[in-house]
Parts: structure tokens; sequence; C-alpha cells
């Protein structure tokens, strides 16, 4: 029997099976797909030797991990949106594995750093878990947080998950228990702080932070249909959980959610329309 809450698991959610999980093949056509995408940028770019770079725009972009993932994970996506002209950073999150509530604070005080360091609010963009840690932080300080896009992030159900990773959470949870310390612990999946981190990802988003959530039918991983947040601007992709993290089509997706909050923080001063 799983240790994690049932409030993580609502009715009306489910955990993907093994068929489901099976889709994450995919995976393979997307790195393929990301290195077709690569080598005709390239090409593009030779083609024009003495074209500019893309400017720099002045919204400062973090990007953040999920489970047991770090911020190498993002690091494709992160050179994507480079290469269009933002300035992104990375969690400073090296495996995504600890108490939430711990991860958030960190992620915090990095978002802090970030928005003084560039003297503007950031737009954090989230893989799965790193998805649920934005929106929490959106409700939290929306003084830094102008928007969030989510990728196949389940924060309606957050143990709407794969046995998979249930059972890596329960090691985690044990070895935790059993000393080892900047893991996650009982209460983070069963107790106090699980209630606060799914409440904070449920609580309404403050006026002015625009939020994109982005979601695949194919995913192995979570219900899709938990990631569909009501607050949100939803946007279906054909990608394996995995993928979202580079598939070109989804970066696609971040780069015209980055664009649209640009656009709109240059026209209403921050307010989302």
């Amino acid at each position: 029997m799983s240790s994690l809450a049932p409030f993580l698991l609502p009715e009306g959610f489910s955990s993907p099976g093994v068929v489901a999980a099976l889709r994450e093949a995919s995976v393979v056509g997307e790195g393929g797909r990301y290195l077709l995408r690569t080598w005709a940028d390239h090409r593009s770019r030779r083609s024009q030797p003495y074209a500019a770079g893309a400017a720099r725009e002045g919204q400062p972009v973090v990007l953040v991990p999920g489970f047991l993932a770090g911020d190498g994970s993002l690091g494709l996506l992160s050179r994507r949106l480079r290469q269009e002209g933002y300035r992104t950073y990375g969690s400073h999150i090296r495996v995504n594995a600890g108490c939430t509530e711990g991860v958030s604070g960190l992620l915090e005080q990095r978002l802090e750093s970030v928005a003084e360091r560039r003297g503007s609010k950031v737009t954090v963009v989230g893989h799965s878990l790193g998805g649920m840690l934005a929106r929490g932080l959106a409700v939290r300080r929306p003084d830094l947080v102008s928007g969030i896009v989510t990728l196949g992030s389940p924060m309606l159900a957050p143990a709407a998950h794969h046995a998979s990773l249930t059972r890596s959470i329960e090691l985690l949870v044990r070895l935790s228990r059993a000393g080892l310390p900047g893991l996650l612990a009982e209460d983070c999946v069963a107790g106090a702080c699980a209630q606060a981190s799914f409440d904070e990802a449920r609580a309404p988003l403050p006026e002015g932070v625009a939020f994109t959530a982005v979601y695949s039918r194919r995913d192995g991983i979570v219900d899709w249909r938990a990631c569909i947040d009501p607050l949100a601007r939803a946007v279906e992709v054909t990608a394996s959980h995995t993928g979202m993290a580079f598939d070109p089509r989804v970066a696609d997706v971040v780069l015209a959610a980055l664009r649209s909050t640009s656009s709109v923080l240059e026209v209403d001063g921050g307010v989302v329309a």
C-alpha cells in the first residue's frame, strides 16, 4: 500500500499503467527531432554569417527540473531559449529529491537573487515537479514571479503518477527515516508538509501572474488530466513526459508563452489582460 496521502490523488484521477509508460519510448524520436532542429538552425546561421545575434530580453527565466532530476535535465531547453535571446538561469537544484518545502525555500532564495541581479521579476519554467514548485512560489511571491510555464506538472493530483515513481518516493522516505539527510521525509508525502505544499499549488494565482500549463495525452508518467490547471492557459503538445524537457515543439510553446508575458509586461506594466 502506498505511503502517499490520499488527498494527493483526488477522485477522478489515476496513475498511468504499463501501457501508458510504454509511450515514453517516443523520447528517442523526440531526441532525434531536437538534433534535426539543431542542425537546421546551424545551417540557417551559417547561411547568414553576418546577421546579428538575438537581442537579450530583459525578462530573466529560471528553469526548474522535475523529480529526481537536476538542472542538467533542462540544459537543452535552456540552450534553445538562450538562442532566442532570453537570459536563462538554473535553479541550483542538483537532484530534486528533498522535502518540497525545503526545496521551495531554496528556490525562493534563487529567485530573489536573480530578480535582484536583473532588476526585474522572473518567469519560471518548471518540468513536472518543478512546475508544481513554480506554481506554489507564484502564489507565495508574486513580487518575484511575472509568469510560470509548467511542463507535464500534475498540480491537481500530485500522486497521479506511474508506480515506479511511487516506489522511488517510498525508498527516499525509508532512507530519510534511516537517518540520511536531505531526502523526502514521511511528513513530506503524508503529513502537514504535503498538505501545505498541495494547498499552495492549488491556491488562486495573484493578479498579474501569467500561467501556461503544457500537457500531453501521450504522457506515460503522470495523468495528463492532472496537468490542466483551470486557472492556466492550457496548451496540448504531442510528446512524452521526459521529452517535454527538450522536444523542440515544446520549446516553441515555451517561447510563445515567454513572448506573450514579455509583451504584456511592456504594454500593461505587468498586469495580464
